[in-house]
């Protein structure tokens, strides 16, 4: 079972008795050309965290996605997810479908609350992701790392609390891949409604800013380990 290090017996009785965010059983999956993309796959987030994987191309990681957010059904094996998921692409493009910033949002957000109650959610989205005051802005008017916060705050409209980002910050500028990193940490620090990210990426000196990473290969994933410990490995 592919399981976090903890520092102390205490902490490992804690994580025993905590609900777990997501756990994958020995999940296997092959596609129709008969390439087997999971091999008896264990995965566990144990808690509110931003949780990275690295590997190549092939490896599987599309295919765990997919299967998380129940795109697709293991054909062998268990999944189990407490969380409401929320996928995040390479390219934002892909997922922002309207023309401005607030009626995207509005896709996202919950059908049943009174328009005032759904203007104030999207607001108070907006502004946790850096984007105050932005709904009435044209969606072709932001930047790069604009429209990733944007997909961001469609995640939190929707009430997720478990967020699968495929290698977000490949199209952008160091300083925005920078910024959405430590964006998307302090989100799953936060006091109030942490949230769990798991976040594919290739960009090795990413690992500095996870709580915990772990190598996918030949599609099973290796234990958790601390992000610059893996980073160094890699080197």
């Amino acid at each position: 079972m592919n399981e976090l290090r903890v520092s102390s017996e205490k902490e490992k009785q804690d994580l025993e008795h905590e609900d777990l965010a997501l756990e994958l059983v020995k999940v296997s999956f092959s596609w129709n050309t008969g390439t087997k993309a999971l091999d008896q796959c264990n995965l566990v987030i144990p808690r509110p965290g931003l949780w990275m994987i690295v590997g190549c191309n092939g490896s599987g990681k599309s295919t765990l996605f997919r299967l998380i957010s129940g795109m697709i059904k293991p054909q062998k094996g268990e999944i189990q997810c407490s969380y409401k998921t929320a996928l995040m692409f390479q390219n934002p493009d892909h997922q922002l479908l309207l023309p401005s910033c607030g009626s995207d949002l509005m896709l996202s957000a919950p059908q049943d609350q009174p328009r005032e109650e759904l203007r104030e959610r999207i607001n108070s989205a907006l502004q946790q992701v850096g984007l105050a005051g932005m709904a009435p802005r044209p969606i072709h008017t932001l930047s790069g790392g604009q429209k990733q916060r944007l997909a961001l705050a469609s995640a939190l409209v929707s009430n997720s609390n478990l967020l699968l980002l495929d290698e977000p910050t490949a199209l952008l500028d160091p300083l925005s891949q920078k910024s959405i990193l430590e964006l998307v940490k302090s989100l799953s620090r936060r006091a109030k409604n942490p949230i769990s990210a798991l976040w594919i990426t290739h960009l090795i000196q990413e690992l500095a800013y996870c709580d915990g990473a772990a190598m996918m290969k030949n599609g099973r994933i290796g234990n958790w380990q601390p992000g610059h410990e893996l980073m160094n490995n890699l080197k």
